[in-house]
């Protein structure tokens, strides 16, 4: 069977003899109806690529790819355009060196599709001198396809110096789209990062960002309808609420989408597995969470503003753009209100939950044989309902980190910082828990739920003060109220920390019937 260029087609299931549709053509119809330049931001995995090849046939006029789609019958398939398609995705760049040699190659590959040469010698006046050449041979405007534009910033987002001069070599070579304007038909730029445009497009005022467009939201990746349809012989033994709960969930102010990759490994191996987490290493966010000390637990629930979510920087990297950047974080709702448009985020689903929080242990124990056994034993604190047996369980955990950890990272002082191991034990073991749950009395810090009991945590750090302030607080403040009802067994639990010890101080349990 010949393959379709992807994006047209969804995926080839591994060892499976169909092959799956998935249409997104009616995007292409939409998007040249109404603009010229475009821009989409979303994390890796999703088919962005594939989503430029199939604007790639389309306009190259191989209307053959388009049978029974909606593109085939709402296209002009007699005007043929020169596409120029321009990756940076193959190959990792760490110097200056790497990335001129790309971009030589990269102009080098335009010179000999096109049958054109050079006189000039710049990067930027090459690619304007492409543009401009392939445009008067054709008689036809080119068409730009950017793919994976931010990667050579991030391959080195680590060392500052070295990024900033990769943007600017960047920016040098994006500045063309806007000089060349009068020779382009259509411009599409993406990749897993926002950068300003400021940083990379400056001047290029109407480029259309529809990273945050409800719109685009399922331009990439599958909606659950395209899941019950096209897939429904693979669904038909599928638990699916919880093959919902685990892969659904990535939004974009539009409808929810499935990663393409979760769900085509699921169908292969029909097991409930981190597939998509999996493909990357997110170490650089993570050590950014412990350099800036972020509050794990907040990711349950989390309202930011648009500023802070909808652009990065070299200078200006924060915890919550890349995490929402890489798919770790996603938008549930615009929150209503005029003035400064805000949002409330949250994990996309379980398989994000789970796996960025058991990646957050791995960063912290480095023993994994200890972590398991952590788990393992936690479990038995719920079984058999014993929670004052944690006390022994977690104080072993802080003693197993080595204090040259605590060296590098300035985090035992704080008590968000203790409260995210025990979140994050928790959220990786699969328990049910919520962080910062609100009641009518204020919020508790974590309260987690296991068959018909709920265990309400208070987390303190509490140098140099008296012991039990955090039982204190739980009985003041009255937080298991709003779990009060016959049957449901109520554990209220004061864990009291010492940031000159490390470890736990004090810790108390209190059963309320």
């Amino acid at each position: 069977m010949k393959k379709l260029p992807i994006g047209i087609q969804s995926f080839e299931i591994i060892r499976s003899e169909p092959h799956y549709y998935v249409d997104k053509t009616l995007f292409i119809k939409k998007l040249m109806d109404t603009g010229k330049y475009y821009f989409l931001s979303r994390p890796r995995r999703f088919g962005k690529s594939l989503f430029l090849d199939t604007l790639r046939q389309a306009f190259l006029g191989k209307k053959e790819y388009f049978k029974g789609l909606f593109l085939e019958n709402n296209w002009d398939w007699n005007t043929v355009h020169p596409v120029i398609r321009i990756s940076f995705g193959s190959g990792v760049f760490r110097s200056m060196e790497e990335l001129r040699t790309k971009i030589d190659s990269i102009l080098t590959d335009i010179k000999n599709e096109f049958l054109i040469e050079y006189e000039k010698n710049a990067v930027n006046d090459r690619l304007m001198e492409a543009i401009v050449k392939i445009s008067r041979k054709t008689g036809l405007n080119v068409v730009i396809l950017v793919d994976e534009y931010d990667k050579p910033i991030l391959d080195c987002i680590e060392n500052k110096e070295l990024a900033i001069k990769i943007r600017e070599e960047l920016k040098n070579l994006y500045s063309v789209f806007k000089d060349a304007d009068a020779h382009l038909k259509f411009v599409f730029i993406t990749g897993v990062s926002k950068f300003s445009k400021v940083s990379l497009f400056s001047g290029l005022n109407n480029l259309n960002d529809i990273t945050i467009d409800s719109r685009y939201s399922a331009l990439c990746g599958y909606t659950h309808d395209d899941v019950e349809e096209v897939f429904k012989d693979q669904m038909i033994s599928v638990d699916k609420e919880k093959f919902r709960a685990w892969y659904n969930g990535y939004a974009w102010l539009g409808e929810k989408v499935y990663n393409p990759f979760d769900v085509l490994l699921f169908f292969d191996k029909k097991e409930f597995q981190p597939y998509w987490f999996e493909t990357a290493t997110p170490t650089f966010l993570i050590q950014l969470m412990g350099k800036q000390q972020y509050f794990v637990p907040s990711m349950e629930d989390i309202v930011l503003g648009r500023e802070l979510i909808g652009s990065l920087d070299v200078d200006m990297i924060y915890v919550e753009n890349l995490l929402f950047q890489t798919g770790y974080l996603t938008i549930k709702e615009k929150m209503p209100g005029e003035g400064m448009i805000r949002f409330r985020m949250g994990y996309p689903n379980l398989e994000v939950k789970y796996s960025l929080t058991n990646y957050f242990l791995n960063y912290l124990v480095q023993d994994y044989r200890k972590k398991e056994n952590i788990r393992s034993n936690l479990y038995t604190c719920f079984e058999q309902e014993k929670p004052e047996a944690m006390e022994d369980i977690f104080q072993s955990f802080f003693a197993s980190i080595p204090h040259d950890w605590y060296r590098k990272n300035q985090l035992a002082g704080y008590e968000g910082y203790y409260a995210s191991i025990f979140y994050c034990y928790f959220a990786a073991s699969g328990f049910d828990v919520k962080a910062e749950d609100a009641t009518g009395h204020g919020r508790m810090d974590m309260s987690v739920f296991y068959k018909d009991t709920v265990y309400i945590f208070e987390f303190k750090v509490i140098e140099n003060s008296t012991k039990g302030r955090a039982m204190e607080q739980l009985h003041g403040k009255q937080y298991h109220r709003k779990y009060a009802k016959e049957g449901t067994v109520i554990y209220l639990i004061a864990v009291e920390f010492s940031k000159e010890d490390r470890n736990i101080k004090n810790f108390e349990v209190r059963s309320l019937p």
